[in-house]
């Protein structure tokens, strides 16, 4: 499978993912580390991919939705941005909402 399709089957089979530097517990950088945070405040559960171990996706993941940096966040198959999108968007209420809504459809899916 070359990259972009990895990237595209991890974006698509998990209702939220983010793309950091490091893990959840172990961020290996302050973006990575606030944006991380907020996603856990929300209470969903979410996949993290470690761009620092595996170059490939380190290099490809820009390409695959034309944003340059990390972290980045799918949440429902769609890009949501980086930290700052990410830290606005829980300030507002909308990030719980958002994930919310994006892991309930993955489990109807399932169901159906």
């Amino acid at each position: 499978m070359d990259v972009l399709e990895r990237i595209d089957d991890q974006v698509k089979n998990n209702p939220i993912v983010i793309y950091m530097k490091g893990t959840p517990q172990f961020p290996q950088c302050g973006f990575s580390m606030r944006a991380a945070a907020a996603l856990q405040e929300c209470g969903e559960p979410f996949a993290y991919v470690n761009v620092l171990q595996d170059p490939e996706i380190f290099e490809n993941l820009p390409r695959y939705a034309d944003w340059p940096t990390f972290p980045q966040i799918y949440i429902g198959g769609e890009l949501i941005g980086g930290c700052d999108i990410t830290l606005e968007l829980q300030a507002s209420g909308e990030l719980k909402t958002m994930m919310a809504s994006a892991v309930s459809k993955q489990s109807q899916a399932k169901d159906a």
